[in-house]
Formats: structure tokens, sequence, C-alpha cells
């Protein structure tokens, strides 16, 4: 009997902004430099270190930022 699989509850940078090379669709299509300042800016999540070399970002964090771009999307179209 299989078990279903967890859902990740972590995303890494590529999975959030994309990898065309991987084939990886990007949530947020900006480049990793304009998203690691947005980052510093507070604009964005901030990220959690999950080893010494790999930081990622929790999937509700980075779902209530893409919620947040389509909730402003509205408002301008309005």
């Amino acid at each position: 009997m299989q078990t279903a699989q967890p859902t990740p509850q972590l995303l890494t940078l590529k999975q959030i902004i994309g990898d065309s090379k991987k084939g990886i669709v990007a949530l947020i299509p900006v480049s990793r430099s304009t998203f690691e300042n947005r980052v510093k800016a507070g604009l964005y999540p901030k990220p959690v270190k999950v080893t010494e070399r790999l930081k990622a970002w929790r999937v509700a964090d980075i779902q209530k930022l893409v919620d947040s771009f389509a909730h402003q999307n509205n408002e301008v179209a309005a």
C-alpha cells in the first residue's frame, strides 16, 4: 500500500523565480538579483536557512505574496 507523498512546505529560489534551462516555470518572474533585493527591502518574505548553503521560502509565504500580486492587479483594473 502506497502512502501519499507530503507536499513540500519549502520552495527553493529556482522553484520561485524559475529556471528555463531545467524547464521550471516561474511563480514570480523576476531575476535572482531583483528577488534578493526585494527580500532585503522587506517587500518579499525572508527565507529560512535549511543548511549552511541552502535557503528556502515557506510555501505559505510565497502563496500570500502571489495572492497579493493578484489583489493589486484587481485593484488597478477596477
